[in-house]
């Protein structure tokens, strides 16, 4: 493991780098103020970074270490080659565990990174000792006809096209995002710092970090196969947390009561929680729906929320 310098972004957090197949993964970690405290372990969607979970870090306050790794090929692991796909996610967060914490640890994921998280619990079992899903995780309907690319652009919109785009400095990419209808009533410090941690290049000519690649073959391996059979097969039991709206705002979110039953979740396996006035992203990234993650997460390890 190795250190680099913390974010002058958001402060009280500060940046590791662990060993993985093919190089080092950028881990953010936000340590608690007990060093014995219990350890989160959240994981990002798919073309987001680790410091989407800022504002729910936020709300942890110090309670719990969080540990919130930039995924291989996103963020300061976007240098780091393939195999992508989901599988490669699960093994890279066993090597984050077991350089960073010393047992089981609270396992969370918002979208992608809730396919990811259910799929790392399946493959290491012994990994999470409690499991939250957030607008993820569960196979959901996609549009049909599509070619592979075409189809990813389609659930993803804005956030897959911007990938092959330039911006000529960070304010334009800042204004950017505020024009995303998701993000547009819920701006604030920590989600500045989110997507800015994204560019990488020079100006006039930044760009994501995210690698298309990547990105394609982890937008594919979540929409089928085994990563939507990992919901079905967990090792303990989940909590969903589902959205009222979708990624554009739109009222159709992910999922809602008839998608879920038709998911046929075993009532044992997933317990579901509807969570009105969100979207897809300000379930995580807004102050009421970070809170209720970082809630959900110390009632998870154990720790009462005030």
């Amino acid at each position: 493991m190795s250190r680099i310098q913390p974010s002058a972004e958001v402060p009280a957090h500060e940046e590791l780098r662990v060993p993985v197949h093919g190089g080092e993964l950028a881990v953010l970690r936000w340590p608690a103020a007990d060093p014995g405290a219990p350890v989160v372990l959240a994981l990002h969607g798919i073309t987001a970074n680790g410091l989407s979970w800022g504002r729910v870090a936020h709300h942890l306050a110090g309670r719990v270490t969080l540990l919130a790794p930039d995924l291989r090929g996103r963020g300061r692991s976007g240098e780091l080659p393939g195999p992508y796909g989901l599988a490669a996610h699960a093994d890279d967060m066993a090597a984050v565990v077991k350089e960073l914490a010393p047992g089981p640890v609270v396992l969370t994921g918002h979208s992608m990174g809730a396919f990811t998280a259910a799929v790392t619990a399946v493959r290491h079992p012994q990994l999470p000792s409690a499991l939250l899903l957030v607008d993820g995780g569960v196979t959901f309907p996609v549009p049909t006809g599509l070619e592979p690319d075409e189809l990813i652009t389609a659930v993803l919109g804005p956030a897959m096209s911007r990938l092959s785009m330039t911006f000529e400095d960070r304010d334009a990419y800042r204004a950017f995002w505020r024009k995303h209808p998701g993000f547009a009533d819920a701006w604030s410090p920590w989600v500045d710092a989110y997507i800015q941690r994204d560019l990488v290049g020079e100006e006039p000519e930044l760009r994501s970090s995210c690698a298309i690649e990547a990105v394609r073959v982890d937008g594919i391996d979540q929409l089928g196969g085994e990563v939507a059979q990992a919901v079905h097969r967990l090792p303990l039991t989940a909590l969903l947390l589902w959205a009222e709206r979708g990624l554009m705002n739109e009222p159709q979110g992910l999922y809602d009561d008839q998608r879920l039953a038709a998911a046929k979740l075993d009532p044992d396996k997933v317990r579901t929680r509807y969570v009105p006035g969100t979207n897809h992203y300000t379930l995580l990234v807004g102050d009421a729906g970070a809170r209720l993650v970082a809630d959900q997460l110390l009632a998870a390890a154990g720790i009462a929320a005030p």
